[in-house]
């Protein structure tokens, strides 16, 4: 039977980092993933799944070699956010006023994946299996007995579930959930833009829901529609023209002129874990908690996770796989991420609200914060996880 000291299950942005920083400190780690991404060539159509990675991951992803590789592919750094309801009351962020080059880059998951696996292959502690996947797991005296789909059976110190929001390992270890559905969908909609707009990101809310432009390299962007699951469903069967015509109503001129290009959609869930870890087990990113993706803070908090768990577990030394490890790491995240949730959800159900008192205090707060200076530093500063 293969041993190894950790076996990450979900070789996504979370997983592979999470198994890169364990092999970067000595430990033996097996990848399960059942997918391999598709590789990159420069000519492919822009992924729909992309992300705003902050300051904080951009230095994860360069302490585990893998952002020099995602730098070779294709990013959009961007240095301004805007965001409103009504055009004249707007708060707005620029790099400058941080002293920042940018404010962060908005890089396709795929790529990010890709980044930190073709890391993989430096370690020789670091074994990927793919395509595998567990199809069930037991808690043993030594920690975990992992079962894969291809008859195999292995064993580990430390179970890492890092498979998404529908965490197998999650399951498995009876670690329950608090969960509830927003009752919305979002639609994500990738366009060739003719405006040179690429620096920039951009929300608008609306009592329907908000309206979001992500840049991405080049004349294109990635727009964000959030809306009724039966509104979402009447858009996702449009054809491209009639789509076209549909944003050109519901989004704002800073827009410009447009070209629809792919779009997609899921449904809006929050999800969090009621607890981190058991002995032997500790659930990171989607597997842990999933967010309103409002502020695209998802896989920065994943990568938050991976970034404490790392300097847990180093910080242990030889008693690394106890679970006072463990307790230490979820004491540190789970505060933050249950703040995170909580501010994402009280900013959408704020901006959701239709009455004209609270629509008129929502727009003199936005108005107030964008001469707020160093309070508006603040959240930024905590937005970007500085």
């Amino acid at each position: 039977m293969e041993q190894y000291d950790v076996v990450v299950a979900g070789g996504g942005m979370v997983g592979a980092a999470t198994a890169l920083g364990l092999a970067q400190q000595g430990l033996t780690v097996a990848v399960l993933e059942g997918t391999e991404p598709k590789s990159f060539q420069s000519e492919q159509p822009m992924d729909l799944r992309v992300s705003a990675i902050s300051p904080n991951s951009v230095a994860l992803l360069m302490r585990l070699g893998a952002w020099a590789s995602i730098l070779q592919m294709r990013v959009c750094p961007f240095k301004r956010l805007e965001t409103w309801e009504h055009p004249e009351c707007r708060t707005r962020f620029n790099a400058d006023e941080m002293n920042l080059d940018r404010l962060g880059y908005i890089v396709e998951n795929r790529i990010i994946q890709l980044g930190l696996w073709q890391q993989f292959d430096d370690y020789p502690n670091l074994s990927l299996l793919c395509p595998t996947r567990m199809i069930r797991a037991e808690a043993t005296e030594a920690g975990y007995l992992v079962e894969l789909d291809d008859g195999r059976q292995i064993s580990t110190r430390l179970l890492v579930g890092a498979d998404g929001a529908n965490s197998q390992v999650r399951q498995q270890a009876g670690i329950g959930i608090t969960a509830w559905d927003y009752r919305q969908h979002c639609m994500l909609i990738n366009v060739e833009t003719a405006l040179p707009q690429q620096d920039m990101t951009w929300q608008m809310f609306t009592p329907r829901g908000p309206r979001s432009f992500l840049p991405l390299p080049g004349h294109q962007g990635s727009l964000v529609w959030y809306d009724s699951p039966q509104r979402i469903k009447q858009l996702s069967a449009m054809s491209a023209e009639q789509l076209h015509e549909q944003i050109s109503v519901n989004f704002p001129k800073e827009l410009g002129e447009f070209k629809v290009l792919s779009h997609g959609s899921f449904p809006l869930t929050r999800r969090h874990a009621q607890n981190y870890y058991k002995p032997g087990v500790v659930l990171l990113g989607d597997a842990a908690h999933t967010i309103n993706p409002l502020a695209g803070q998802g896989v920065n908090l994943g990568f938050k996770d991976v970034d404490v768990l790392l300097h847990e577990i180093e910080k242990a030394g030889k008693e690394w796989a106890v679970p006072s490890v463990l307790k230490a790491y979820e004491c540190r995240r789970r505060p933050d991420n249950l703040l995170m949730q909580s501010g994402m959800d009280f900013f959408y159900t704020t901006f959701s609200n239709s009455l004209l008192p609270v629509k008129l205090m929502r727009n003199v707060g936005l108005k107030l914060a964008e001469h707020t200076g160093p309070l508006k530093k603040q959240a930024l500063k905590y937005a970007m996880g500085m």
